[in-house]
């Protein structure tokens, strides 16, 4: 009997063998070709061991499957020009179009990365973002909340940001979630944690194929709006309406239904 079932087998497991080896691997990850300067030689050697199947999970949301062309790091110094055109909590940033990343290890990495593999993954996010939209222009509350996702960086410290953004402030248009980007260093805090929140949205009632439908609408040439309402079924402003009434009920009520305070005006 074994042997039967073995030899009913054999041709799956030719066709199996005869498969090409890309296509049973993952995404094939970019190249980072790192540059800097002498004093940051020991940064670039972190780099280069630092785990690469990591940026696998994003390209895979992304839909990316490579091979991608490479992506070069540049590792400035406080005193570079890099450091002094942006703001100081800033530890890094992308140019998208440019297939460039530019880190500022000297900046102890903060939110919404907490290590210098978490920014590194979520700024090549950035790039492989706009290689997935062909450089057409994102809403920056997509693109910072797709990028956090993809980059791996939510923790339980998102979590606590998320619920000080939502008991401290009232529902606010997209479009004005990505104005606070603009603004100071807890402006930007509480910007990340709502587009991050929101995205993850998506992903829950649309499947994780969703964001790749988007950008790839986006690259089509169609408007974002259009893309988000092809890819989801509904438009932008109904999702908007879902994702605060839910939020709502998790961040706003229930720490306050299951706060001390209120467990003890119970009990009197």
């Amino acid at each position: 009997m074994l042997r039967r079932s073995l030899r009913a087998l054999w041709p799956a497991l030719v066709l199996a063998a005869a498969l090409p080896v890309a296509a049973l691997a993952g995404p094939t990850v970019p190249e980072l070709i790192v540059e800097a300067p002498e004093e940051l030689r020991g940064v670039a050697g972190r780099i280069d061991t630092m785990d690469r199947d990591r940026l696998a999970v994003g390209m895979e949301l992304l839909g990316r499957r490579g091979p991608e062309d490479p992506i070069k790091v540049i590792l400035a110094g406080e005193d570079s020009p890099a450091g002094r055109n942006v703001p100081s909590w800033v530890a890094g940033y992308a140019y998208g179009s440019l297939g460039t990343v530019v880190l500022l290890p000297g900046r102890t990495p903060s939110y919404p990365d907490t290590s210098l593999e978490e920014l590194l993954r979520h700024e090549v996010a950035h790039v492989l973002i706009a290689r997935s939209a062909a450089g057409r222009p994102l809403p920056r509350w997509f693109n910072e909340g797709v990028a956090m996702i993809a980059g791996g960086s939510w923790s339980l410290q998102d979590r606590s940001r998320m619920t000080l953004a939502m008991l401290t402030g009232s529902p606010l248009p997209l479009p004005e979630v990505s104005r606070l980007f603009q603004g100071g260093r807890r402006s930007a805090s509480r910007a990340y944690a709502l587009s991050e929140a929101f995205v993850r949205l998506l992903l829950q009632r649309h499947g994780t194929g969703v964001i790749a439908d988007i950008l790839g609408g986006v690259a089509l040439g169609l408007p974002f709006e259009e893309a988000f309402r092809r890819a989801t079924g509904h438009g932008l402003a109904a999702v908007e309406n879902v994702f605060w009434r839910q939020e709502s009920i998790w961040y706003r009520w229930v720490p306050v239904l299951t706060s001390s305070a209120t467990l003890w005006l119970g009990i009197t």
